[in-house]
């Protein structure tokens, strides 16, 4: 049976041949090589640890290493992350462990006459470890590097947050994610779905203004195993994009347009919200995107969802509805407050790739406006921390548009406080609230 270092190894690498994204890759390899529930959160935590921490890593081979990392065999490298993540991130692992399965990996993957190379820098760590020497100088180091990010990314942190605050974030978004789950109210109760995690030693944490949301602790396993899954008690969704659908605030019996819809998470929160009574049209652009959320309506039991495949800023577009009492604009964007749950983003965001999304985000605010009714609300959210996309769009969107305005709305932070949004506008912090950073604007037609 393979080992979970060996198909972390076989992991990275085809990420790195194939350009894959993490979580896609670790699901191929599982399929093909099942491990044990320790060995697979074991090997999940191995790549996702490296993809996360690869440039911190970077800097210490070339310190530790005789050539320059550019000049180093793309598998020595591979092999040699993995043993310094283990060594200096990794406190449950035996240091000798992590040195002597960094020499086997060598040795089993065609690299034999390398594997004195992994053991040397391995143990040269581990040595600079037990004198207390730090191999990386602070001073010397750039906050890219010691947080492992790119550059740009810093800068505009910096630039939005300052410093301290960046150092901050960039420490959480180095951490595993939180787990959150949305309770479905049309099949079960959140007490419910929490006695029965609780009979396999998973501890649950109502989130405070979720009455929906269940934070879930403990080694959970496979996801779609666990009680309830099956049977559409529960979903899958972080509490910041639990409180989209909460501000939004439809009512039973509305016409509804989620616009950019896929993969169906805020949605089907919507029809859940609304009594699963009323009509709620379900939009984006990609018909196999869509098909997620029809599986996911069906395991739900709900019924009230129309689904339409479209790309309203498209010329001759007809719109599957023509006037809605309220719509959710969910905007594809550059995650940017996802980098904890999603790690390879802060690799394949560039400022070019995210210049392509401002005027997408742009021309879908202008085409939904026409749709909704007077008096209607349009929820616009992104899952970014990039103020071109959230406040500096929805500033424009108010210049051109004289019959919206913002609508101030209540937000109930983590630790169980209410407080009034009187701008309209939300931004949600994932190191000070502890869950995706998110943007959520609330708008009124006059």
């Amino acid at each position: 049976m393979i080992s979970a270092r060996q198909l972390a190894f076989l992991i990275l690498r085809d990420i790195n041949r194939r350009d894959s994204y993490t979580d896609v890759a670790i699901d191929r390899a599982l399929q093909k090589h099942p491990l044990s529930p320790p060995d697979r959160r074991f090997c999940t935590e191995l790549v996702y640890g490296v993809v996360r921490r690869q440039r911190t890593l970077d800097c210490l081979i070339e310190q530790l290493g005789d050539r320059p990392i550019g000049k180093q065999p793309p598998d020595l490298r591979r092999i040699v992350q993995l043993g310094l993540y283990q060594l200096r991130y990794l406190d449950q692992v035996p240091a000798s462990a992590a040195v002597n399965t960094g020499v086997d990996l060598a040795k089993a993957n065609g690299l034999k006459g390398l594997s004195k190379v992994v053991n040397g820098m391995l143990r040269r760590y581990q040595r600079a470890e037990e004198q207390g020497k730090n191999i990386l100088d602070q001073e010397k180091i750039s906050l890219g590097e010691q947080y492992s990010f790119p550059d740009w990314l810093m800068e505009l942190f910096e630039q939005t947050w300052g410093k301290a605050e960046t150092e901050s974030l960039c420490a959480y978004f180095n951490q595993n994610p939180s787990l959150d789950l949305r309770i479905n109210p049309l099949k079960t109760s959140r007490v419910e779905v929490a006695q029965s995690l609780a009979e396999l030693n998973l501890t649950t944490t109502a989130m405070a203004g979720l009455p929906q949301g269940l934070r879930l602790g403990g080694k959970t396993g496979a996801i779609t195993q666990l009680p309830g899954f099956a049977e559409g008690w529960w979903t899958v969704q972080d509490a910041s994009a639990q409180w989209v659908a909460q501000i939004l605030n439809p009512q039973p019996e509305e016409t509804i347009f989620d616009v950019c819809a896929a993969p169906g998470g805020k949605t089907t929160h919507i029809a859940e919200l609304m009594g699963d009574q009323g009509q709620i049209y379900a939009g984006d652009r990609h018909g196999w995107r869509l098909q997620k959320l029809a599986v996911t309506q069906q395991r739900l039991g709900l019924t009230s969802i129309k689904i339409w495949e479209g790309d309203l800023t498209q010329p001759g577009v007809k719109p599957p509805v023509e006037l809605v009492d309220r719509a959710l604009l969910d905007v594809p964007c550059s995650g940017l407050g996802t980098l904890h749950r999603n790690p390879d983003l802060r690799w394949r965001q560039t400022p070019a790739t995210i210049a392509t999304l401002l005027p997408l985000q742009q021309a879908l605010l202008k085409a939904i406006a026409p749709l909704v009714k007077s008096g209607g609300t349009l929820v616009y959210s992104t899952c970014t921390l990039n103020p071109a996309e959230n406040e500096a769009q929805i500033e424009r969107f108010l210049q051109d548009h004289e019959d919206w305005r913002s609508e101030p709305f209540e937000w109930t932070s983590p630790q169980g406080q209410t407080n009034s949004v009187t701008s309209g506008m939300l931004t949600i912090l994932p190191h000070h609230h502890h869950q995706d950073g998110f943007f959520i604007a609330n708008l009124k037609k006059a």
